[in-house]
């Protein structure tokens, strides 16, 4: 098992830019920072035809790095670009079909759940994450307390792996991971890092290394 497998490991959401290219740029260097499990990619408002190009610029360089790339909502988009996954924030029986049709071939994940009653009917689904917070819900330096708090409580007693989503700081990520999540998610923190999106990941990956907890086997 890797040292990072032993702890809660970092998920990129990319932010929304008009330059598709220098978006794919700080990213390119985000993932050169260090470790990352997964990106998401959210279409934002873009149309399908500019979100399918934007993603097939993107995958093949989130896959070279060695993260899982995982489209938000659209699972066309996702099979023409050969992502690794879909991340749906959709309503119950959308997950469900969405799973009956894509897993295991593809990772499903599951957002919208506010809630402890909605996060256990999701996990009823069998998704192959839950996601705790909105894609773009990083307003504040800290992670909110509500979707830490979430994120404590499944982890404590859920099998299936949560993210959480972080703050702007980057130092929210150590605040997630000592709750139990496996996975903090960060947009913001790392993208409008003003050392660079590198460096941010260097330096999360560095302090989730030496305080965050350690899974058991």
């Amino acid at each position: 098992m890797k040292k990072q497998e032993e702890r809660c490991r970092l998920v990129l959401i990319v932010p929304q830019d008009a330059d598709a290219k220098a978006q794919a740029d700080r990213l390119e260097k985000a993932l050169a920072g260090g470790d990352v499990a997964s990106v998401i990619l959210p279409q934002y408002d873009e149309d399908d035809t500019a979100f399918q190009d934007r993603a097939q610029l993107m995958v093949p360089m989130i896959q070279a790095a060695g993260a899982a790339a995982l489209i938000a909502g659209d699972s066309r988009v996702a099979g023409r670009v050969k992502a690794d996954g879909l991340h749906m924030a959709g309503s119950m029986e959308e997950l469900e079909e969405t799973i009956e049709k894509f897993s295991p071939k593809m990772i499903v994940g599951a957002g919208g759940a506010s809630e402890r009653h909605t996060a256990l009917e999701v996990g009823e689904r069998r998704p192959d994450y839950i996601f705790f917070g909105k894609l773009d819900g990083d307003i504040k330096p800290e992670a909110h307390p509500k979707n830490v708090a979430l994120a404590e409580w499944w982890a404590s007693m859920v099998e299936i792996p949560c993210i959480a989503m972080g703050g702007t700081d980057i130092s929210s990520a150590l605040e997630v991971a000592e709750n139990g999540a496996e996975f903090v998610a960060l947009r913001l923190a790392v993208f409008d890092h003003p050392e660079g999106p590198q460096e941010a990941v260097r330096l999360v990956n560095a302090d989730l290394d030496e305080k965050a907890p350690r899974f058991e086997a």
